[in-house]
């Protein structure tokens, strides 16, 4: 089993945040390079936020400089 330590696991997300918003978050986090921001929705309740998501940076470090500073 491979394990990603640069993909973040985000939870308690406002509902109306979405991809974007997320990686402008992780993104103002400095030397930090976002690769991927997801946030998953859920199809069933109008297209709403599930609250969480999932942020991939660009490697291991950059995750936990973002662990350590949100």
């Amino acid at each position: 089993m491979q394990t990603e330590k640069n993909k973040l696991f985000v939870n308690s997300l406002s509902y109306d945040i979405n991809d974007e918003a997320l990686e402008k978050i992780f993104s103002e986090v400095e030397g930090v390079k976002v690769v991927e921001a997801k946030v998953i929705i859920d199809k069933f309740n109008d297209g709403r936020s599930k609250g969480f998501g999932f942020v991939t940076l660009e490697n291991e470090e950059m995750a936990q400089a973002c662990i350590a500073e949100l």
